[in-house]
């Protein structure tokens, strides 16, 4: 087959009747900008501008899949209709933001925030701000940056406080300008981020500041946190970390969590019923996203510097690697198509996204991009921790 190269149109997407299931957006991260996305006729339809520093952005999407709100590193939450190609509203809510949450029903966006550190709470339709919460420990007294912010079943979201090392849960459920909040500490040292299982039952949080994870049950919060993987890489010479990976796309296929191990070329297996280390599997670098495709079936990962132009696929059952392609200069993100037909993938110097497909590897498509990072599809909504 015979790739395609598609240029960017400037297509108003009023201008006919489309629904948003196929949506997305790709987070151009050195212009301030987005590209609205066809994942189904594969192009993209239209660049929405003034977004404000993207270089370490994340979107969510409304429950109907209507909206896009982007959370930009300088603080910036922005509401895009994707059928319009508009920015409906845009606030500056922090000095530094680093992503954000929806709540289980949709009426309720979390901004995560460095500084001044803590979470703010804004109604979806409006933007208004609700309540927020200062990550200030009661330990230490001093305010944290607020890292690996997730949602929760039951309007409730549980985040993370780097310098102070604690989770902490945040019950809107009643009131969302009077949170709940239950604290964990000394949980370990220095929690970098974190993510929710696509169950919505564990929070795991890694941590910089020593080997392990921080491990809560959300069905049974009252049992606190655990550790889990306390002795991976003591006594080993770990290489420099250029990257940390990402742990909000941890693959999960069965009982078993698929972990980039940090400062080593190699992805963890952990068994999710014990949390303990039951296997790794050797890779090309160091691991930045480790993803399995809708099925579970395969993994894909890609790499930190120097390793970044590569992408490798893992077949599950047999642990091998199947397929090493090379996209291209900084890999930085992948994204499925909701049914994992195709893998769309930014390949950020570049400036270009690589559509392949999943059971071939073969590349069926390429568009245009603006040193692409993230890519974000609008199937995104209709799933818990993303």
């Amino acid at each position: 087959m015979g790739i395609a190269l598609f240029a960017l149109t400037q297509v108003a997407p009023a201008q006919e009747l489309r629904g948003s299931g196929d949506l997305g957006l790709v987070i151009e991260r050195a212009s301030g900008s987005v590209q609205l996305l066809d994942t189904t006729r594969k192009t993209a339809l239209q660049r929405v501008d003034g977004l404000g520093d993207l270089s370490h952005a994340s979107t969510v999407f409304s429950r109907d899949a209507r909206y896009a709100y982007v959370f930009g590193r300088d603080g910036g939450l922005s509401k895009i209709d994707l059928l319009t190609g508009k920015i409906v509203k845009r606030v500056i809510q922090s000095g530094n933001s680093i992503g954000g949450a929806i709540s289980q029903d949709g009426r309720i966006i979390a901004a995560a925030n460095y500084t001044p550190g803590g979470v703010k709470f804004f109604d979806s339709e409006t933007l208004e701000l609700l309540s927020e919460i200062p990550a200030r420990s009661e330990v230490t007294g001093e305010l944290s940056k607020v890292v690996g912010l997730e949602d929760a079943a039951g309007n409730r979201f549980t985040f993370s406080l780097f310098e102070a090392g604690e989770i902490w849960q945040a019950d809107l459920s009643k009131d969302p300008k009077n949170p709940k909040i239950t604290r964990h500490t000394g949980i370990g040292k220095e929690p970098y981020d974190a993510l929710v299982t696509s169950d919505g039952r564990w929070y795991i949080a890694g941590l910089f500041g020593e080997d392990g994870i921080a491990v809560l049950d959300l069905w049974h919060p009252e049992r606190g946190v655990k550790r889990a993987l306390p002795d991976y890489g003591k006594g080993e010479q770990k290489l420099p970390v250029y990257k940390m990976p990402h742990l909000e796309t941890w693959a999960v296929a069965g009982n078993l969590a698929f972990i980039p191990g940090v400062g080593r070329h190699e992805v963890v297996m952990v068994d999710i019923s014990t949390w303990q280390k039951v296997g790794t599997i050797p890779v090309a670098g160091q691991p930045v996203f480790v993803m399995a495709e809708p099925t579970g079936r395969r993994l894909w990962v890609n790499f930190a510097f120097p390793h970044y132009d590569t992408v490798q696929v893992i077949d599950v059952e047999s642990r091998q690697i199947v397929h090493t392609m090379k996209p291209g200069k900084a890999v930085l993100h992948m994204e499925f198509t909701p049914r994992g037909e195709h893998v769309w993938i930014s390949v950020r110097d570049e400036n270009r996204i690589q559509i392949h497909d999943a059971a071939s590897f073969e590349k069926i498509a390429e568009i245009p991009a603006q040193a692409p990072s993230g890519i974000f599809f609008s199937s995104r909504a209709h799933r818990t921790g993303l």
